[in-house]
C-alpha cells in the first residue's frame, strides 16, 4: 500500500461539543482496500471521528480528504469556505455508513429501503436499481425477505438490510459504527460474516467495534483511541497481543474480563 495516495486522509482533526474537546488532533490515513478497526472506551471519540468523515459533523480544525477531495469545505485563496448542504450531500454519496441502530424506513419493505437512495438521490432507473437491490439482498443472505417490512425482521436481518442499503450507492468507502452492539449475541455472527465478505472483496472499511475476534482476524490495522487521541496503531496481532501503551493494555484487559 505504500507509495499510493490514501483513500482517506485525516490531518490534525479537532472537534468540540459545548467547549468539550472530543477530538484532539487525529491523524489517520486509510488506503484503498484496507480494513481499519477503531477500538477504545466509550467517549474516546471513535464515533465522532466517523461522523466527521461522513460530514454528519463539521470539524473545528484540521482537514479530511476522501479520494483526494477535501470534505466539507472548499479552499480558496488559502481560506476554507463551508460547502452548502447540497454540496455536502454530493460528497456524502461515495461513503456508505452503517449505524448501531438500523435506521430503516419502517413503512418500506427491505427491497424498497435498499432502492430508495439510488432512485431518489442518483436518479437511477428504477428497474436497474431493483435488480441491483435484489442482488444485494442475496449477497447478505436475505434473498427471500425482500417483501418483508423491518418490523418483520430480526435485528440481525435489519442490520444486514442496512448494509445492503449502504452498498446500493456503490460507495468507495464503508463506515461501520459498532454495527453489532445493538444485536442479541446469537445474531452477531451473521452480520460479521457479511462484513468479512466485504473485506475479502476489497472494500475499504473503517469499523468502530468491540468485536476483538473480528478486529484480530479481518482488520489490516487496529487503531486504539482514548481521550480524543490516537494512542496506538499497528497490525492487529501487535496491538492486541503485544501493546506498547499502558492505556491500551488496560483497555484490552477490561475487555477480556468483560
Amino acid at each position: 500500500m505504500t507509495g499510493t495516495a490514501p483513500l482517506v486522509r485525516a490531518v490534525n482533526v479537532h472537534k468540540a461539543f459545548h467547549h468539550q474537546e472530543v477530538l484532539k488532533g487525529i491523524d489517520l490515513d486509510v488506503h484503498r482496500g484496507e480494513v481499519v478497526c477503531l477500538l477504545g472506551p466509550s467517549g474516546s471519540g471513535k464515533t465522532t471521528f466517523l461522523r466527521c468523515i461522513n460530514l454528519l459533523e463539521r470539524i473545528d480544525g484540521g482537514r479530511i480528504w476522501v479520494d483526494d477531495v477535501l470534505m466539507g469545505y472548499a479552499e480558496r485563496d488559502g481560506r476554507l469556505h463551508e460547502l452548502t448542504d447540497k454540496q455536502l450531500a454530493a460528497q456524502r454519496r461515495d461513503i456508505g455508513m452503517v449505524f448501531q441502530r438500523f435506521n430503516l424506513f419502517p413503512h418500506r419493505t427491505a427491497l424498497e429501503n435498499i432502492m430508495e437512495a439510488p432512485v431518489l438521490v442518483k436518479r437511477e432507473p428504477r428497474e436497474q436499481v431493483r435488480a441491483r437491490a435484489q442482488g444485494l439482498l442475496d449477497r447478505v443472505g436475505l434473498a427471500d425477505r425482500g417483501d418483508a417490512y423491518p418490523g418483520q425482521l430480526s435485528g440481525g436481518q435489519q442490520q444486514r438490510v442496512a448494509i445492503a442499503r449502504a452498498l446500493a450507492m456503490q460507495p468507495k468507502l464503508m463506515l461501520f459504527d459498532e454495527p453489532t452492539s445493538a444485536l442479541d449475541p446469537e445474531l452477531v455472527g451473521d452480520v460479521l460474516a457479511v462484513m468479512r465478505e466485504l473485506a475479502d472483496d476489497g472494500m475499504t472499511m473503517i469499523v468502530v467495534t468491540h468485536e476483538m475476534t473480528f478486529a484480530r482476524d479481518v482488520a489490516d490495522r487496529v487503531v486504539f483511541m482514548d481521550g480524543g487521541v490516537v494512542v496506538e496503531s499497528g497490525p492487529p496481532r501487535e496491538v492486541l497481543l503485544n501493546p506498547t501503551q499502558e492505556r491500551t493494555r488496560t483497555f484490552l484487559r477490561r475487555m477480556a474480563e468483560g
